[in-house]
Parts: structure tokens; sequence; C-alpha cells
């Protein structure tokens, strides 16, 4: 639904105009030649121009002295003692500095509390749906990353067959190793929106991730054009050997935001794109 669609904008029924405001609750209907009498036919008044010049003159210093007061406190050396920070807004950036480690080219080594656990789900989640999932290698390598030590040995399996199935490759446009036919760039990239905490504790925490996801064959011919998505994934970790790793998740569809109204890019921008725009590290 585009910004014209709403009720109430612009020419739809309802919609407020100039000519509703007369001051005497009824609509103006100003017929030609009738420019010279108000909406009760009586004479108009002629305007008084030294009126008018003092009016524009008060309001222009009215303006000046607004903007000297705002602009009063800019040259105060006091620090600001308002609350800001205190209660940060749900879609204000929060949080510590991103992890510096990696293994697998995964960030790990996360803090031992509710931010490192959220920095991981968001993380894992971003592995979990990138291309990497599509090789053999190394999806070896992410899920013995992502993955709790007794949960990955069971996943590789079940995972594989998955990943190998000549069906559903062939289904989204990939050769039967995984890869993206010659002219064409696969893209599978999930976007973090935001986390939050389920529950918590020094052992264990549920986080759900509200992600983005673009996936698709970027190229002339393809048959499974790049598209967006939205998910929820909600993941249970545990802490293993100084580190949060997944347990167990769910995904679900959504929140969905209302899309606007904008030309989808031809498929060498969007390939060019994906392989010129790189990924973040998520923390909270």
């Amino acid at each position: 639904m585009s910004h014209g669609d709403e009720h109430g904008y612009r020419g739809d029924p309802g919609s407020r105009t100039d000519d509703d405001f007369g001051g005497t609750g009824q609509t103006r209907t100003r017929l030609p030649g009738a420019g010279d009498t108000d909406e009760y036919g009586a004479a108009r008044r002629p305007a008084h121009s030294s009126r008018s010049l003092i009016t524009v003159i008060g309001i222009v210093v009215l303006l000046i002295a607004a903007i000297a007061f705002v602009n009063r406190g800019d040259d105060s050396d006091e620090p600001d003692s308002s609350p800001k920070g205190a209660d940060a807004q749900p879609t204000s950036a929060t949080g510590v500095d991103p992890v510096k480690g990696k293994t697998a080219n995964i960030p790990t080594g996360y803090a031992r509390d509710e931010q490192g656990a959220q920095s991981a789900a968001a993380n894992y989640a971003v592995a979990l749906g990138s291309d990497g999932m599509y090789s053999q290698t190394s999806r070896v390598d992410i899920v013995n990353t992502v993955y709790a030590p007794e949960v990955a040995e069971a996943r590789r399996g079940d995972l594989d067959k998955v990943y190998s199935d000549e069906k559903f490759l062939s289904g989204i446009g990939l050769k039967p190793d995984g890869s993206a036919p010659e002219g064409m760039t696969f893209v599978t990239r999930t976007n973090p929106m935001g986390s939050k905490v389920e529950n918590f504790s020094a052992n264990t925490a549920k986080v759900s991730v509200w992600y983005s996801e673009l996936f698709g064959l970027a190229g002339e011919s393809s048959k499974t054009p790049v598209t967006q998505s939205w998910y929820t994934n909600t993941f249970e970790l545990k802490w293993v050997n100084g580190d949060w790793k997944v347990a167990d998740f769910t995904q679900k569809d959504g929140p969905v935001p209302v899309g606007r109204d904008q030309t989808a890019s031809g498929a060498k921008e969007m390939a060019d794109a994906v392989e010129q725009f790189g990924g973040f590290t998520y923390a909270r």
C-alpha cells in the first residue's frame, strides 16, 4: 500500500482542503466575479498596508528572539543532565562493542550476560542463513561453531540431507553441488533488525531475533529473482566452554512491514551490491 492509499489522504473523502477553514463552519463557494465579497455577500474592507507591515515586523522580531533562545544553550559547558540514556527507545542501538574473536569466520567469544546472548543469537542467525550452508565444507564449520557440541553432531546429518537434496537445489536454481549456474549470483543474506531476551540465566538463554532475508538468484535469465522476506528466530542458547552455543531454534514469519512502491533493481545491480557491500558483526 502506498502513502496515497491511506484514508483521508489528499483527494479521499473526508480529507480536508484549504476551503474547509472559513471560520464560519461552512464551505466557501467562490463564484466568478465575487472576489470582492465575503462568504455572506458583504463587501470586504480594503487591506491596510501599514497594519500589514507592522504585523510582519512583529513576527520577524519574535522569530529572531526564539532562535536566540534556542541557541543560548549551545555555548554552555554544563553536562546534559537529561535522562536520555536511562531508558533507550526500542529502535535505538544499545550495548557493548562487538566481539573481536572469530571461528570459521563467525564472531565468537561473547559475554556471559544478556547482551552477549543477544549478540550471539544475531550473529548465529546470519551464519545459518548464509550461502556457506550450501557448501558441505563450510557447512560443517558453521554447524560446529554455532551449535553446542552434542547438538552439532546430530544436526550435521540432518542438514546434509536438506542441503544436498537435488530436487531442493534445482527448485531454487542451483546446481547439484549447491553452486550457482554460470553468469548467476546466488544471494542469501540475513539482516538482523533487532533482538530481545525471552528469558535468561547464567547457563541458558532464550533470545528472539527479528530479521529480513534476501534470497534468490541474480542474473538476466534467473527464474528465481532475489526477493525479501521477514522472520523471527527464537534461539535456545547454552553456555558451553566459555561461549554461547545454539541448543535449538524455531522460526516464524514476520513481523512484516508494508512495502514501498519502489522499482526493483536489475539483476546486475543486485549482484554487484551483494558482492560489494559486506556484512556486519552484530552486537547488542
